[in-house]
């Protein structure tokens, strides 16, 4: 069982340690209780091929809220062809969904930010509780910099909402140096990015964004930046700069829990 405390230790051994040392080290350290939660955007992509090459025990799964775009779809099947790896997709209740819809409309989402939570609660946190019931940590893309919500990301985080560790491999990494990688690997990606698409999602909240915005302006553009998150990633508690101890969260407001 992990804890709080695990993460000082993480980052005092990972430190300086490349992104596939990072994964291999979550590999070993979390055997048969850690998982990838693929996105699909560059950052996943990237740490999907090194999982699939260096044939790591972390399964990756990813969430289809029943809203995303066509070019997403093709980029399941085609990562899934491409490593021979099985991208495990969890999918929101459908009643749940159904009583969202009949209750507030198909596009609840651009009536209030309350609203726009609750959509992204119902189709986002809630099948990603379910994916993670059995671990005791997870792996995401999140890097430095992705945003006004990202501006400090460290390697290993303690997750408050899911109640475990979180491991970013790529969090010092740069935009250049994630295509670079993308490039030099031959990684598939979806076509959206060369089309102006960043960071992508829920088709109808995800637009493309002009050069020189920040990542996160294509998505939910009618909030403000602050506001941006889908609830998947609480950006509220950090660890001090030495990695020795937490610095405490105040308790999450509820609005953020499904933000």
């Amino acid at each position: 069982m992990t804890t709080t405390d695990t993460v000082p230790g993480i980052l005092t051994e990972l430190a300086g340690a490349s992104a596939e040392e990072i994964l291999a080290d979550a590999a070993r350290r979390f055997g048969g209780r850690v998982a990838f939660a693929s996105s699909l955007g560059l950052e996943d992509q990237v740490l999907t091929a090194m999982i699939a090459e260096a044939k790591l025990d972390i399964p990756i799964f990813t969430l289809d809220t029943g809203r995303l775009f066509p070019e997403t779809y093709d980029l399941i099947d085609r990562t899934s062809k491409r490593y021979g790896v099985t991208i495990h997709t969890y999918f929101p209740a459908a009643a749940e969904v159904e009583k969202m819809v009949d209750r507030d409309g198909v596009n609840l989402f651009r009536d209030s930010i309350e609203a726009r939570k609750r959509c992204c609660e119902i189709r986002k946190v809630l099948p990603m509780r379910r994916a993670q019931i059995e671990l005791d940590a997870w792996v995401c893309g999140l890097r430095t910099g992705q945003g006004a919500t990202r501006q400090k990301v460290e390697v290993a985080e303690w997750d408050y909402l899911a109640d475990m560790v979180k491991i970013n491999p790529l969090a010092a990494w740069s935009e250049e140096r994630v295509r670079d990688y993308v490039r030099a690997h031959d990684v598939p990606y979806n076509p959206l990015h060369d089309a102006g698409f960043p960071s992508i999602g829920c088709a109808p909240c995800t637009r493309a964004v002009a050069a020189g915005e920040d990542a996160r302006s294509g998505r939910w553009w009618w909030e403000s930046a602050e506001h941006r998150e889908c609830g998947l990633h609480y950006r509220t508690g950090h660890w001090a700069d030495d990695g020795t101890s937490p610095v405490a969260p105040p308790p999450p407001d509820p609005a953020d829990v499904a933000s």
